[in-house]
């Protein structure tokens, strides 16, 4: 039956409303900018999966970010949270309460539950879908509105823009917004284009969780091959320097070592990511090369029990920890009864190992001189 009017479920809305202020209304002015530019929406990969937790004054809040490529990822992260859970209920003395917790952590070792009821809250592992806008010259790069406040090689230290983030779709968005959301709620994999069960399973996402709220934009990096773009990294990154530092690394470090480059044929690729640094471009081109940093759009689908959780068809390869440790067990793998066997042994690393450890460590020492650099007091232009 047609629900209309005042009959239409929350989850199911989409309010607009005007910007609140002058940053608003450039941000939302950029946003309609970018569809003309870049008028394709493609998927950017794979989902990412989070941590949501029921709210008590209604709706689910967000405590994990959605950083995991696979379920089990936001699953092993929920068991982390219940653990901490646990350790601050040892600190108000409430034994019952930790018993409770660590019972749910344990759990999370063993099975793959992706909803848990634990101290009367629910949690829940929820899914995002991945999309970034494409035009004429290739996807669509951060914006001058996406907010970039660190220095190269210190953009892990940024806040997330998504930690606390509330599910609330009655929530008003901008115009460009509230039409992206229509946009992205509609699209459906075409026939062909995937697997038959993944098709099957977002045709049954849009009947079971019709609804939908947009993240703070997240960031990765892509590369053009063959005339193609092609991602290269996780949309897992907050901001557009988070991506930058991503690909500044792997210049210096991933590629080189799968390479197996010498410090000369290594020299392109680390000066490049010198430039990139100073530069902070969303654009780089080395030894035939061509890369971007590319801005992705997550939505995460609302229905009226919440967020989307996983789907059976999405890739989920990994088994739960202590599942994963007894069947090293029964390969023969580690010892069966945990003993000191090759316990106090060192380990011996090969040489591919050793050859990526001494790349990693010479970038570490870079970024702590630059980081010493920067706290060292300026010298005093009076001094003689």
């Amino acid at each position: 039956m047609a629900e209309h009017g005042e009959n239409v479920p929350a989850y199911r809305t989409i309010r607009v409303a005007g910007p609140e202020g002058p940053v608003e209304a450039v941000a939302d002015a950029a946003a309609w900018q970018a569809r003309a530019a870049y008028p394709d929406i493609l998927s950017a990969g794979g989902p990412l999966f989070g941590v949501v937790r029921e709210r008590e004054a209604g709706g689910w809040e967000l405590i994990v970010p959605f950083s995991g490529s696979a379920p089990q990822d936001a699953r092993d992260s929920m068991g982390a949270q219940f653990r901490m859970l646990a350790q601050r209920c040892e600190r108000d003395g409430d034994t019952d309460a930790r018993q409770e917790c660590l019972r749910a952590a344990e759990r999370t070792e063993w099975e793959t539950d992706d909803e848990m009821t634990v101290l009367g809250t629910r949690y829940r592992v929820a899914r995002a879908e991945c999309f970034l806008r494409s035009g004429p010259e290739g996807p669509e790069p951060p914006r001058p509105t996406d907010p970039d406040p660190m220095e190269p090689g210190e953009a892990y230290r940024a806040p997330d823009p998504s930690a606390g983030f509330v599910f609330d779709p009655v929530i008003a968005t901008g115009m460009s917004a509230g039409i992206l959301k229509v946009e992205l709620l509609s699209l459906v994999p075409k026939s062909g284009t995937v697997p038959g069960a993944m098709r099957d399973d977002a045709l049954a996402a849009a009947l079971t969780h019709p609804g939908g709220v947009l993240l703070p934009a997240a960031f990765m990096t892509a590369e053009k091959i063959h005339g193609h773009w092609r991602p290269n990294s996780v949309a897992n990154h907050t901001t557009p320097q988070s991506a930058r530092d991503s690909l500044a690394m792997a210049l210096r470090v991933k590629i080189p070592w799968k390479r197996g480059l010498g410090p000369r044929e290594r020299a392109p690729y680390s000066a490049a990511a010198d430039r990139f640094d100073a530069e902070r471009g969303d654009e780089l081109t080395v030894a035939g090369g061509h890369f971007r940093v590319v801005r992705v759009e997550r939505l995460v689908r609302i229905g009226p029990e919440g967020p989307e959780g996983p789907r059976p068809s999405d890739l989920d390869p990994q088994p739960p920890v202590m599942v994963q440790h007894q069947q090293d067990v029964e390969r023969g793998l580690i010892p069966a009864d945990g003993g000191p066997d090759g316990e106090d042994d060192p380990v011996e690393l090969d040489p591919s190992t050793r050859r990526l450890a001494a790349l990693v460590g010479e970038e570490e020492a870079r970024r702590e001189r630059l980081r010493a650099g920067r706290r060292s007091p300026e010298p005093d232009g009076d001094a003689t």
